[in-house]
């Protein structure tokens, strides 16, 4: 892997008194945003590059902490010296978003009008309130036009919407594995998941907290059904294959393929950290996210918005977010004129292949980034 860890990193809290109305009507009174910062804002504040996380990502992108040297940044691979966001050219900003359950306000924090945490009480957040709040914290670190920004998966549709509601504040979007909505079958998932975790006999309305218990059986299967999603079906049979792991049949429910096994490594593993209501909060801003919406269901009209430069990147095994709902974003853009890239990744990840260190995808992202005049 080319470049270098950007090493040891700290978070940082912003505080935000003025009320933010949401898309839904609530208004957050105040709020905390958790974040991290990589880099050296150079002195006309042109080098500035918001990467946005997705469904179960986070603040922490990139480095580590001094006192928890094994708790690596979930897009390290890309970030630091030498790196396509090259923390020598580029201050990156990353943010947990509201809703969250990393420090960010949201279900698991306290609401300061009850005392107790928000729990179910927490507002239906969708995407474009993250952009609101994003652009509050830009304010905050004095940064009026993003460089650029960027996501995958979920990340990239935050990166959509910056361009649609503050075209003047970013100059570039790199968009990756996103789609300009989810497909009828992509919100069935979701509601699957959902119900996972809204049936569990733990969930108690989604006040679990109070009751000292979490719908960790709920979240275990969401998490489950999630990664059949992300991975490819060429991926599973060369990984896992399908021979019995013990050579031959058991007869029984236990586990005895090696699929099994991971699954159930991963929903346990993700259920002993990540709250319950934040992850219902999550796949329904995803459910939620249509911009075209606002045209009638039009993405060219909605995307005539847009000035941004794009780099819109999808992968070949990725059946979640397909190739062809990338096309679509770009098919909107190219007849409005827009400035736009566009690059079909060969990769065997499925959905999760845009966080697989690869040196033809992660050239093709530094090759645009360095085109970027600051």
């Amino acid at each position: 892997m080319s470049g270098q860890s950007i090493g040891a990193v700290q978070t940082q809290r912003a505080h935000f008194d003025q009320p933010l109305t949401l898309r839904s009507g609530a208004v957050l009174p105040a709020y905390d945003l958790v974040y991290e910062t990589y880099g050296t804002l150079n002195a006309a504040k042109s080098n500035a590059i918001l990467v946005c996380h997705a469904l179960s990502g986070h603040h922490h992108l990139a480095g580590y902490y001094a006192d928890a040297p094994d708790n690596i940044g979930w897009w390290d691979n890309i970030v630091g010296p030498g790196r396509p966001l090259d923390t020598d050219r580029y201050f990156i900003v990353s943010v947990n978003n509201l809703g969250g359950c990393h420090g960010s306000t949201g279900p698991s924090t306290i609401n300061p009008a009850s005392g107790k945490p928000w729990g179910a009480d927490f507002p239906i957040v969708a995407v474009i309130d993250w952009v609101h709040a994003q652009a509050r914290l830009a304010d905050r670190l004095g940064i009026d036009c993003w460089a650029a920004v960027m996501g995958g998966s979920l990340g990239g549709m935050q990166a959509l919407r910056w361009t649609i509601t503050y075209p003047e504040r970013i100059r570039h979007a790199i968009v990756i594995a996103a789609a300009p909505k989810l497909s009828a079958q992509n919100i069935a998932f979701n509601d699957v998941a959902r119900q996972a975790i809204l049936t569990d006999p733990d969930f108690h309305g989604g006040h679990y907290y109070e009751h000292n218990t979490r719908p960790t059986r709920g979240l275990r299967l969401a998490r489950m059904l999630g990664h059949i999603t992300y991975l490819s079906d060429d991926q599973m049979g060369e990984k896992f294959g399908r021979d019995p792991k013990n050579g031959a049949f058991a007869f029984n429910f236990g586990v005895e393929f090696e699929i099994e096994s991971y699954l159930r490594y991963q929903g346990d593993k993700f259920a002993g950290y990540f709250d319950a209501n934040t992850y219902l909060l999550m796949t329904k801003a995803l459910d939620y996210f249509d911009p075209s919406r606002e045209e009638n269901g039009d993405l060219t009209a909605t995307m005539a918005r847009s000035k941004a430069g794009f780099l819109i990147v999808s992968f070949t095994t990725d059946w979640r977010f397909s190739p062809a709902r990338s096309k679509e974003i770009v098919a909107a853009l190219l007849a409005n004129g827009g400035d736009v890239s566009y690059a079909e990744i060969d990769l065997n990840f499925g959905h999760d292949s845009f966080l697989m260190r690869d040196a033809h995808y992660h050239s093709v992202i530094g090759a645009y980034l360095r085109n970027i005049k600051l």
